[in-house]
């Protein structure tokens, strides 16, 4: 019993801090609920919806609570301490600290109403509670380990010999460009099926429930996305299809059934459902012929691009902004090759999809096809260094090596090595192909080299030498 109070007041207190001069503004009740009861908020603490995290205002509630909290305003930090435990949070800065170890935040505290807003998830789990938000009501519903009472869509399920599954949270569905991307916040095998009368793909994803899920859930918890303007699909609805143990359902009803075909991969914190036309396909980019004027063929992607920004950096950059940017390095030294003919699978902040790369460049009968891309692992900021990709072919790898060992010089990073693994883009391309992960843009020092001009040029030139090595061009 004493531990649950001290839990509570420890919430509490997260929820409560005051910032000085600050006036009190309404707000609509939400409510939090932890253990099967309610916590008291004061009538104008709101929580609300930031990109699709949830955030609670910091305010305190009483004065005898035997903790320590410093405001300070100058830097806009706060600091909460009990004992030896000590938590720093900054507003609009997403690294924050707890007992000395550096974390970054999905989403930086911000300043809303004249009140400092926090990530509720972090805060919570921080405390060692399961989070669940159920947007339809407006309710955060938080579990405490040693209690076995939580409601039943966010209970851990159990497999048959009682062994504990990690439970999932799908927190952002979208569909774009021929493309399903769901955020989830850890890894999910998902069991695709292809359904007829209705022509429709199923998707479902097991051992996973709705967390920050910031669109729309009607009574039953199901949901649908607007779909307006999309050639091949009709309609997306998704749905806690099952409970005890958890699987959410995602419906995907089409147009057509000829010339789809349906591949899956996880990018950072997110699994991409590509349904690929293939039924008239045409070039995003004007092209020559294969191998005019006896030139080797090159085609350079740099990854994701328009509405796909990719991941973020841990200064709140766009990883497509990044690609695009060493692409245009590695195109202008190539175009100065005179036996090497240089294509881009975009030059802009346009996006082409996966399927489209893959059948530009093979189209093209191209000779190499090297992706450039960022890395990211925003949970463990201190994941850094350099990695290249290849698939199986022994072309690939051999291309691979020539690049790799000359990126690692120029970038300066850690060597993560060469891996075999099944991209997209170079596991469907039919010629040497190669996905560059130059660095991770989560980490501060690595995100500091990618970002830098000279870096960048450096890591152009190896690139092209890489390549100018495998096509045996001096």
């Amino acid at each position: 019993m004493m531990k649950k109070v001290i839990l509570l007041m420890f919430l509490s207190l997260f929820f409560l801090i005051v910032l000085p001069d600050q006036s009190q503004a309404a707000a609509n009740q939400s409510k939090i609920i932890l253990d099967d009861q309610e916590v008291i908020l004061p009538s104008d603490v709101q929580i609300t919806v930031i990109n699709q995290h949830v955030m609670i205002p910091i305010r305190v509630v009483t004065e005898n609570l035997k903790f320590r909290v410093d405001w300070d305003q100058k830097s806009h930090s706060v600091k909460i301490q009990q004992n030896s435990n000590i938590i720093s949070l900054h507003v609009d800065q997403r690294e924050a600290k707890v007992a000395e170890k550096t974390v970054i935040l999905d989403i930086a505290p911000q300043i809303l109403n004249k009140s400092v807003v926090v990530p509720i998830r972090f805060v919570s789990e921080e405390m060692g509670l399961a989070v669940t938000w159920d947007n339809k009501d407006k309710i955060v519903y938080l579990t405490s380990n040693n209690n076995h009472s939580a409601p039943t869509e966010d209970s851990t399920p159990h497999s048959e010999n009682n062994e504990k599954v990690s439970l999932k949270h799908l927190n952002e569905i979208n569909f774009l460009n021929n493309q399903l991307v769901v955020r989830l916040d850890g890894k999910v095998t998902p069991i695709i099926s292809h359904l007829k009368d209705p022509q429709r793909i199923v998707v479902d994803l097991p051992d996973t429930t709705f967390g920050d899920l910031s669109q729309r859930l009607d009574s039953g918890s199901v949901g649908k996305l607007d779909l307006q303007g999309q050639p091949n699909v009709s309609e997306v609805r998704y749905s806690l299809f099952n409970r005890d143990p958890d699987q959410v359902r995602i419906v995907i009803e089409l147009k057509q059934a000829s010339g789809i075909e349906v591949n899956h991969e996880f990018i950072g914190d997110q699994l991409v459902i590509d349904l690929n036309d293939t039924s008239d396909f045409e070039s995003p980019i004007q092209a020559p012929s294969a191998g005019e004027q006896g030139r080797k063929i090159v085609v350079i992607d740099p990854g994701h691009g328009g509405n796909d920004p990719g991941t973020t950096s841990i200064s709140n950059k766009h990883e497509k902004d990044f690609n695009l940017a060493l692409s245009l390095k590695v195109q202008e030294l190539l175009l100065k090759e005179p036996e090497i003919e240089v294509l881009m699978t975009r030059d802009s902040d346009v996006y082409p999809t996966r399927t489209e790369r893959v059948l530009f460049a093979n189209k093209l009968n191209a000779d190499v096809f090297v992706s450039i891309h960022g890395n990211s692992v925003l949970e463990s900021p201190q994941a850094n260094g350099t990695e290249t990709h290849y698939y199986q072919r022994s072309s690939s790898r051999e291309l691979a090596n020539a690049i790799h060992k000359r990126l690692i010089k120029a970038m300066g990073l850690r060597d993560r090595g060469i891996k075999d693994s099944s991209f997209q883009v170079i596991r469907e391309t039919k010629m040497a192909a190669v996905l560059l992960e130059a660095g991770f843009l989560s980490n501060i020092s690595d995100e500091k080299a990618m970002l830098s001009n000279s870096v960048q040029y450096q890591a152009a030139q190896a690139i092209v030498d890489g390549i100018k090595e495998y096509l045996s061009i001096r």
